[in-house]
């Protein structure tokens, strides 16, 4: 077992040769990642969760990039199929009223390898009113410079107008929307499956 990292929910443990991390903290926080790395499971989101104790919990290591990390090394191509993708976790976590509350700064929350991934579930809680892909799309905002630099244009006013429009009625058409605006301002860039894909997300559980 090797020393991973430390912060403010609790120290962290690696064991490469089974793939997994154990996470240890006191027992509330510990409880309540559990709860929710189980519900969330079911919609394909998070490390998949192996067991947990009063004090620790056990999970799947996600061995990826942290998302600026990846995205100052990615392509046009491979960014736009990360925020589809970001976006579309973010989308079910809307429609089952659960806020994530970090995803206006997830740095250390998104991690990108053959797939994306969200972690760290401890600060989730439900409300009437979720935020996640109003906040990401904040966080696309706020590295404007960086995806310029990758030749990526987000069109500031018009990307507000649909964000805004989502934020005050979160319906599949307005969430369409969103990513239809990616799609059509690099559709030239993008394969045919990526295109098939942003035409349908839905909430299917395992």
């Amino acid at each position: 077992m090797e020393y991973l990292d430390k912060g403010h929910q609790g120290i962290i443990y690696t064991n490469s040769e089974r793939n997994i991390i154990i996470k240890i903290s006191n027992k509330n926080k510990v409880s309540k990642e559990t709860n929710w790395l189980k519900k969330l499971n079911k919609y394909n989101l998070g490390p998949k969760l192996i067991s947990a104790r009063d004090e620790y919990l056990m999970m799947e290591h996600i061995n990826g990039k942290r998302i600026l990390d990846y995205i100052k090394c990615a392509d046009k191509t491979e960014i736009l199929r990360l925020i589809k993708e970001v976006m579309a976790q973010c989308r079910i976590l809307d429609k089952l009223k659960v806020n994530k509350a970090e995803m206006h700064h997830p740095v250390k929350h998104i991690l990108v390898n053959k797939k994306v991934t969200l972690i760290d579930f401890e600060r989730c809680h439900r409300t009437k009113n979720p935020k996640n892909v109003t906040q990401f799309c904040h966080f696309i905002l706020s590295n404007e410079k960086i995806l310029l630099e990758k030749d990526i244009n987000i069109g500031k006013n018009e990307f507000i107008r649909l964000v805004k429009n989502y934020k005050h009625n979160q319906t599949e058409k307005n969430f369409s929307l969103l990513l239809r605006f990616f799609l059509s301002f690099y559709k030239n860039t993008l394969p045919k499956t990526f295109k098939k894909s942003v035409n349908h997300t839905l909430i299917q559980p395992r």
